[in-house]
């Protein structure tokens, strides 16, 4: 009886420390007492070496307006790249920058916001073509989220404004065992790689510049000290049954060579 108690309060022991209390885990623990002022400008994803984009011209002479936009036809030589998935022709950005636009020819869009570009193409069509209207999108707008979280992988989004909190809530949450005040941001900044660490308990990353993600960024969430302890000692305790198990069966085998032997 005294045995069965002792187990029932060990094991109650490791359950309660391996319990994460409400600090180790709620989202922004402190959000009455940050004051979010308003954004002093909107958030927009700037074109990167490497993105495609989606751009269409259209107006009220559609004859006029056509020479302007890729066919499948017009690919070879004018920098145009072919999407099988959605059969649909997009604008590489080369290394230098650059897309090569029907007539217009070569143009630098690296750094531009897709708005910035859609008010250029429009103003230099609009030179030739009367009231173009001009749409751009991201064509491979993508985020990757790895470790803690229910599903990692590459997720690809279909508007560029994508903020931590959709990318975390894409990948299925953080797990219990993430270690929620380490998070790692891997962002690509002018052809090096740059990493950033935030808190998510903390409310005031809600007005930081990480809180809105960019197109390739990746998440990175560590897991807690108590999973790598956990998994260790998992680690630790299969290895002493393989080894003990191991030595048994060399001690049967020796004892079975000497019986036999004595025979």
């Amino acid at each position: 009886m005294k045995k069965s108690k002792l187990f029932a309060l060990g094991v109650l022991a490791v359950l309660i420390a391996s319990c994460a209390s409400p600090k180790e885990v709620l989202y922004f623990q402190n959000i009455d007492k940050v004051k979010l002022d308003e954004l002093t400008e909107a958030y927009q994803a700037v074109i990167k070496k490497d993105d495609i984009l989606s751009i269409v011209v259209t107006g009220p002479d559609k004859s006029v307006i056509a020479p302007y936009n890729l066919t499948l036809g017009e690919l070879t030589g004018v920098g145009g790249s072919y999407n099988p998935e959605s059969s649909t022709l997009g604008y590489l950005v080369d290394s230098s920058g650059n897309i090569q636009f029907p007539i217009l020819g070569t143009i630098h869009v690296e750094g531009m916001t897709r708005n910035q570009l859609a008010d250029y193409l429009t103003y230099e069509i609009g030179k030739d073509v009367k009231d173009p209207i001009v749409y751009v999108s991201f064509r491979n707008y993508k985020i990757t989220v790895l470790g803690e979280v229910r599903s990692p992988g590459t997720y690809s989004m279909a508007s560029e404004k994508v903020n931590v909190l959709q990318a975390i809530s894409m990948a299925g949450d953080l797990n219990l065992t993430a270690k929620r005040d380490k998070i790692l941001l891997l962002r690509e900044e002018d052809g090096r790689i740059s990493h950033y660490s935030f808190d998510l308990r903390d409310a005031h990353l809600l007005d930081s510049p990480y809180f809105f993600l960019q197109q390739n960024d990746v998440l990175y969430i560590p897991p807690s000290t108590g999973r790598v302890a956990n998994a260790t000692n998992s680690i630790g305790v299969w290895t002493s049954i393989v080894s003990s198990v191991t030595s048994t069966l060399a001690i049967v085998t020796t004892v079975l060579a000497l019986a036999r032997n004595a025979k």
